[in-house]
């Protein structure tokens, strides 16, 4: 992996894959190593794709102050990678957390995007998070998946503070359209790619002022793409497509059967869409 100092000295970690133009990617979690992310399903055929290493995670160094893993001053690390690559702009692709990264970087940098890529987004920081109903219609429609009731627990542990890696992977099969060995074997990986103390930090108080995010990106005028998948409980299509909407040039993207990791279940068709969406006017 390559390394960059970042605004505070922190030392950071990315690895590079494929050729063309450079794609920044941003991993969520959030506070999970970039690995799980893989080359998004080969899109690394049509981009250079530069995936960092958040602070914390994977191959980057710990910072000395942990205040520093707050979603808005995860922000910075991004700037830093842009100015160490040389490049005067960069298509940024976030998924989940790391699309919280994204919007406040098209936010705080708008100048420095291309074209934005929000991959089953999470939303709390334009104030767009899932509702009680949303959760409902969606455990209603996998009710009857055999695993259905372990992973419900787990949920209802994480509700009364069972914080742990060991309860994430143990409700991680309501994230999958389909609860495979290939889905198995990606979810069993967090146990070694997650970090409670970045995942703390990055939702620490703070982090997150939607009304201040939502008018910035009002006046984000380059292309977006927002893909969300029909089987995903973090990022529901009816508030992707409220994200959408606010943005001037955002198009919709609705991947059915799959779910939050929809690369992992199929990768083709994730790597040629957002593929199509960059070529219509590559940066780098």
């Amino acid at each position: 992996m390559a390394r960059f100092t970042s605004f505070d000295g922190t030392e950071l970690a990315y690895r590079e894959a494929g050729d063309g133009a450079a794609l920044v990617v941003l991993a969520g979690g959030p506070g999970r190593a970039s690995e799980y992310l893989g080359t998004l399903g080969g899109l690394d055929a049509a981009r250079r794709l530069v995936v960092l290493d958040n602070r914390g995670t994977g191959g980057s160094g710990v910072p000395a102050d942990p205040f520093t893993y707050r979603r808005d001053m995860l922000v910075r690390d991004v700037e830093m990678l842009r100015r160490h690559l040389g490049l005067e702009r960069v298509d940024v692709l976030g998924h989940s957390a790391g699309a919280g990264i994204a919007m406040g970087y098209a936010a705080d940098f708008p100048g420095r995007v291309g074209k934005l890529v929000l991959l089953t987004p999470a939303l709390r920081s334009v104030g767009l998070s899932p509702e009680q109903s949303d959760w409902d219609t969606f455990l209603a429609s996998r009710a009857g998946e055999p695993w259905f009731a372990d992973a419900v627990a787990a949920l209802e542990r994480n509700a009364a503070g069972d914080d742990s890696v060991e309860n994430r992977v143990a409700a991680s099969p309501l994230l999958y359209g389909r609860w495979d060995d290939r889905a198995r074997e990606h979810a069993a990986a967090e146990l070694r790619q997650w970090s409670y103390e970045v995942a703390l930090g990055y939702n620490a108080e703070g982090a997150f002022v939607p009304g201040v995010l939502r008018r910035a990106l009002t006046d984000f005028d380059h292309p977006v793409l927002v893909y969300a998948c029909g089987v995903d409980p973090i990022s529901p299509v009816r508030r992707c497509r409220e994200l959408a909407a606010l943005f001037p040039d955002a198009a919709l993207h609705v991947h059915e059967g799959v779910g939050h990791y929809p690369w992992v279940e199929e990768p083709e068709r994730v790597s040629g869409a957002i593929a199509e969406f960059l070529d219509a006017g590559a940066v780098g």
